[in-house]
């Protein structure tokens, strides 16, 4: 589980940001990343333990409830491990069960693939691991986000 938010400073509220997950999110396009970060507080555990992805949210209509309403869950359209959904009915029917209906209206996801998504060195809780590790490819390839982090260290 992943929460949206419309910048950096609505995160800082929740998460410890660290300067270079700025520098990261500069370089690549809006809505491509989605980074585990420490949380400042405990947090219900089904957004992590110690760890909350954040991802700062590319759509314009999105960034504005946002900075009405405070952070979000957001989470891709799609059951852990399949293939995300593109037509809204369709993933709404995909996440719906007996207990819980999910509503969908007609129309597509323009956004295509997933964010991808980083583990921030910073969740280890250990000064040793100035590593980031990519837990799920997506927009952005493995290769150039470890490269990036390889320009920067």
């Amino acid at each position: 589980m992943s929460l949206g938010v419309a910048n950096l400073s609505q995160a800082s509220e929740i998460v410890e940001v660290p300067e270079d997950v700025h520098e990261i999110l500069g370089d690549f396009p809006d809505g491509s990343l989605t980074i585990i970060l420490k949380s400042k507080e405990e947090l219900d555990s089904r957004l992590g333990v110690g760890g909350v992805a954040i991802r700062v949210v590319s759509d314009n209509r999105a960034r504005e409830l946002l900075l009405r309403t405070g952070p979000l869950t957001a989470t891709s359209a799609n059951q852990t491990g399949e293939t995300p959904l593109l037509d809204c009915l369709e993933a709404a029917d995909s996440l719906s069960n007996p207990q819980h209906t999910v509503l969908g209206f007609e129309g597509s996801c323009e956004g295509g693939l997933p964010s991808t998504l980083i583990a921030w060195h910073t969740v280890w809780n250990s000064p040793e691991s100035l590593n980031i590790e990519v837990v799920r490819e997506g927009k952005v390839s493995s290769e150039e986000v470890l490269a990036w982090w390889k320009r920067r260290t």
